[in-house]
């Protein structure tokens, strides 16, 4: 059997347009591979390691080269996982089973709806439907609408990645509805505008260049019905940080552009190292943060009481204090509501 090493570790320092590293996990961060074993009367599988104890085979079930992707389809026992770019990182996860929950970035953006009005959503860079799978998941009777700009993805989404399903109405009514086509462009609107608008763009392991400037922003925000709002995967650290007067917004290029864009109506938060380490970004007044908490499923409360106003940033520490206090406002809310039923 031939085997052929085809990335190198990919524990490291985050870059702009890290998508998800793969999904194992070591306090000790030992490096991470994936390596290509072929042999002539099998398909080709790929071993991922990042201890002797954590091995998994991926088998592919589909790879072709298009004209905006190099799309490669892995599959295991528990997951399939959609790789774009030679970066190899990984742009979709369709997890087999009723647990749709994928512990990254994906899961935050079904955090959007109790914070937007009623209305139709939308997911520009909609990819395997990663996102859209655990929203309608979670919010049967949304009404979703992903754009995408390669066909051939979408078919290959479809037939491998649970798509076609998202398709078809829930029994909430709710039905994902799919376009091809440049997510930037006029086509994307609708007529009264979107309640919510979700961003997960990226072409070569990097962030789309339209979203440094601040007018592709002011185009978009242009798609929302009042009130609406926008929530963006802004990918990781972009600068070096640590240096006198650094501001997250100055660490990640992205970032910094919305708050270009809409000056005191910008919110952020940065995703733990052990789910990839992005920043994520959402337009408008900051929730409130106990009410937002308080109408999502356990999982997701705790994350949303972590963003915070761009305009007021405080420490490290202060984050993390505030964080736990909020947290245990709303288990204590929950607990009374419960107990007054």
């Amino acid at each position: 059997m031939m085997s052929s090493i085809i990335s190198f570790p990919v524990i490291s320092s985050p870059t702009q347009g890290l998508r998800r590293q793969l999904p194992f996990s070591s306090s000790s961060q030992p490096p991470l591979f994936i390596r290509k074993k072929v042999d002539k009367k099998k398909k080709p599988f790929f071993l991922l390691c990042c201890s002797s104890e954590e091995k998994v085979d991926y088998q592919v079930v589909s790879a072709i080269n298009t004209s905006y992707n190099d799309i490669l389809i892995l599959d295991s026992p528990q997951s399939r996982m959609l790789l774009l770019d030679p970066t190899n990182n990984i742009h979709s996860i369709y997890i087999k089973g009723d647990d749709a929950w994928t512990g990254s970035y994906w899961d935050e953006f079904a955090s959007l709806p109790p914070i937007v009005p009623p209305g139709p959503i939308a997911i520009f860079g909609l990819g395997g439907g990663t996102a859209a799978h655990l929203m309608l998941t979670l919010w049967p009777s949304l009404q979703l609408h992903g754009w995408e700009i390669d066909e051939i993805l979408i078919d290959r989404a479809r037939e491998h990645l649970g798509l076609a399903h998202l398709e078809k109405h829930t029994q909430g009514g709710g039905l994902l509805t799919v376009h091809i086509g440049d997510a930037l462009s006029a086509a994307t609107a609708v007529s009264g505008g979107y309640a919510g608008i979700v961003i997960d763009l990226f072409s070569g392991g990097e962030v789309l260049s339209q979203l440094q400037e601040v007018q592709t922003w002011l185009d978009i925000n242009d798609k929302l019905m009042p009130n609406g709002r926008i929530m963006v995967n802004c990918g990781g650290t972009t600068s070096v940080a640590g240096s006198c007067g650094d501001s997250v917004w100055d660490q990640n290029s992205t970032l910094k552009t919305l708050c270009q864009a809409f000056p005191g109506q910008v919110n952020w938060k940065k995703m733990p190292k052990s789910e990839g380490e992005n920043y994520l970004a959402l337009t408008g007044p900051l929730p409130d943060l106990t009410q937002w908490a308080a109408a999502l499923p356990d999982r997701l409360g705790s994350g949303v009481v972590q963003w915070a106003c761009c305009d007021a940033l405080p420490s490290a520490d202060s984050v993390d204090v505030n964080t736990n206090v909020l947290f245990f406002m709303v288990k204590a809310s929950r607990d009374y509501q419960a107990n007054a039923t």
